[in-house]
């Protein structure tokens, strides 16, 4: 999933004050699991903003509202009065949710609530921890499901770095060294053998350095 915080409420402020009309839109897929930008946190901020237009004397209207997902067509229908009725919207999606309204509404500004953090999983109730960084060429066959280029500190791929310390990471001690963590599931699931296996030079030209990413499914298309 992924994982968001919103903004300080001064920063958004900042963006919206000098409109009329302002809507708070939330988003209640990945981001509304991590208690940042779902219609409960839309409906919050909000408030919080009424108050702060109260506060400073500004005659400012801000509505809340909120659909399914901010990077799919199909969801907008509900909303699309609430939105063609704002000066400005503040989004509380991600990054990618943000974008594709900016080009389904080319003639409203929309600001971001969030800022987008990581890819990550449920540790437990309120933890979340980054597990993908989206590089686009999954090793995780090779090193057991857990990946080296979002857990490893040095993005090593072939063994550890020699600077691990009794399972934790040299760079800060309070994280498992990933390759521990490899090493001793492939020994637990009978496999280390396979961890004496040298892992390819890695195609780094999929990730993100290589510019904006797009998967093409033409049978779809048609």
């Amino acid at each position: 999933m992924i994982v968001g915080k919103q903004k300080p409420i001064e920063e958004t402020w900042a963006m919206v004050k000098d409109f009329s009309r302002v809507l708070v839109f939330g988003c209640n897929t990945c981001v509304a699991v991590c208690h940042e930008g779902g219609n409960k946190e839309a409906q919050i901020l909000a408030s919080l903003m009424r108050m702060k237009a109260t506060q400073e004397g500004l005659s400012l209207e801000i509505r809340d509202s909120g659909i399914e997902r901010q990077c799919e067509h199909e969801f907008f229908e509900s909303a699309e009065k609430d939105i063609e009725w704002a000066d400005a919207v503040l989004s509380l999606a991600c990054g990618v949710g943000v974008q594709f309204m900016v080009k389904r509404y080319p003639e409203i500004l929309v600001y971001p609530g969030l800022d987008t953090c990581f890819l990550g999983d449920v540790e437990k109730n309120g933890l979340f921890t980054e597990s993908c960084q989206a590089c686009g060429k999954c090793v995780l066959a090779e090193t057991a499901g857990i990946c080296p280029v979002s857990r490893c500190a040095k993005r090593v791929l072939n063994g550890p770095c020699g600077g691990s310390n009794k399972g934790a990471c040299e760079i800060n001690k309070d994280l498992p060294c990933a390759w521990q963590l490899i090493v001793d599931r492939l020994e637990a699931l009978g496999r280390l053998a396979d961890y004496e296996r040298l892992a390819p030079i890695k195609d780094w030209s999929t990730e993100r350095a290589g510019g904006p990413r797009k998967l093409i499914h033409e049978e779809f298309m048609k």
